[in-house]
C-alpha cells in the first residue's frame, strides 16, 4: 500500500486539499458517480456534516466506510 496522496477539492468556492490513499479516493469517486454528484459537491456535504473535531480526510474515509457497510453518515 502506498502513502496517502494529496488531492485537490473546492469546497464552497475555496480550494483545499486532502491526503487520501488511492483506495479511498477511488471509492469516493465511485460513490459520487453512483449518486450522480460531482466529487466537490459530495465533499461539501461531508464537510458540512463532519463537525469541528474531525478532519476532512478522516471524514471522507469514514463516509466511504459507512457506505461500504450500508450505514448512514455521520
Amino acid at each position: 500500500m502506498e502513502r496517502p496522496k494529496k488531492r485537490s477539492l473546492t469546497l464552497d468556492g475555496h480550494r483545499t486539499s486532502v491526503s487520501l490513499e488511492d483506495e479511498f479516493w477511488l471509492e469516493f469517486l465511485r460513490i459520487a458517480q453512483n449518486q450522480g454528484k460531482a466529487i466537490n459537491a459530495l465533499a461539501v456535504e461531508i464537510d458540512h456534516a463532519r463537525g469541528i473535531n474531525l478532519g476532512l480526510a478522516s471524514a471522507i474515509r469514514l463516509f466511504v466506510l459507512a457506505q461500504a457497510l450500508g450505514r448512514p453518515f455521520p
